[in-house]
């Protein structure tokens, strides 16, 4: 019997926790509440599109290719993530410089 006594759709509930909420607030109150609602759902919605506008800026910054074709083309790529020059080095060069940038990275991350 409690069962079907429980069986309330779900416009029927958005009812049931409005007078909940005069009951609580109050009628004076209520107003103030709902601002105070509406400006949490407005920061929360900004702060939404902040961290998605700043994951879209980095996706597109990596701008990330096919399958790389050789080891320059490679040691470029990897170079170029890392803020590194690739102009007149060698490979071995950028070799280095990548290492190195790695380890830099590493070692701050652990501190």
């Amino acid at each position: 019997m409690l069962e079907h006594a429980l069986n309330i759709a779900g416009s029927e509930w958005v009812i049931i926790i409005f007078v909940a909420l005069v009951l609580i607030l109050g009628t004076g109150r209520l107003p103030g509440a709902a601002r105070k609602l509406g400006k949490a759902v407005a920061e929360y919605n900004r702060a939404r599109d902040d961290i998605k506008g700043q994951i879209d800026g980095a996706a597109k910054q990596a701008e990330i290719r096919g399958p790389v074709g050789t080891e320059r083309e490679k040691l470029e790529t990897m170079a170029k993530s890392a803020g590194i020059s690739t102009d007149e080095k060698t490979d071995d060069e950028l070799r280095d410089e990548i290492a190195k940038r790695i380890g830099q990275r590493r070692d701050s991350s652990s501190a």
